[in-house]
């Protein structure tokens, strides 16, 4: 049933985002001549590694350095700070969602860099297939800037914000259903267009 759902909704969104895709996939390529997308390895359901897809917001060689991304990050180009302000980069993984690598409502998927930090409990997060949004995407939907305030983003990311992302994943997991999936969705598409508060991203 789950999966039907998915499936579901991620067509419904493909259809009436069709506009928003064209014009994307039109200017990303044309500021730089480069692929208007990115991919990259995200750990799924299972351990099963997977290529996360989502429209480049960055300069083509952007891969040099960290997988982090905090506010002002030079590498991020013009387009794509309104891209991830919009959320917009996160469209292409409707097609996660329709391949089955993704599901609407899940744990977002970490990076193996990331998921080799995880500790025995938090592996437990691994059970569940990875999705575009759940309570911890909404609670930082704004980490780039919470990471800026950081001297060291990255240990900053590794200590405080992963294992605080995890326990609120799994958390959800324990209690979802359909009902709170729907509620998700729903605080998802209103956080996107919600103002940035002072104290946050």
């Amino acid at each position: 049933m789950q999966r039907l759902i998915d499936i579901v909704f991620a067509l419904a969104i493909l259809l009436l985002t069709t506009p928003i895709w064209i014009v994307t996939l039109i200017v990303v390529t044309l500021s730089d001549f480069g692929s208007p997308f990115f991919l990259q390895n995200r750990v799924g359901r299972n351990q099963k590694v997977f290529r996360l897809v989502k429209f480049r917001t960055m300069t083509k060689n952007a891969s040099v350095g960290s997988n982090l991304t905090v506010s002002g990050d030079k590498r991020v180009t013009p387009i794509g700070r309104v891209l991830r302000r919009l959320k917009i980069d996160e469209l292409p993984q409707l097609l996660n969602v329709l391949v089955g690598s993704m599901s609407i409502v899940g744990p977002r998927p970490e990076t193996p860099e990331y998921v080799a930090l995880y500790d025995q409990a938090e592996r437990e997060v691994l059970k569940y297939r990875p999705g575009l949004t759940d309570p911890s995407s909404i609670k930082y939907r704004h980490e780039e800037r919470i990471l800026a305030k950081y001297s060291d983003p990255v240990e900053a990311y590794k200590s405080v914000i992963l294992p605080d992302k995890i326990a609120i994943s799994l958390e959800y997991q324990n209690r979802r259903n359909l009902a709170s999936d729907l509620a998700i969705i729903g605080e998802t598409i209103m956080a996107i267009f919600r103002p940035v508060e002072g104290n946050s991203r």
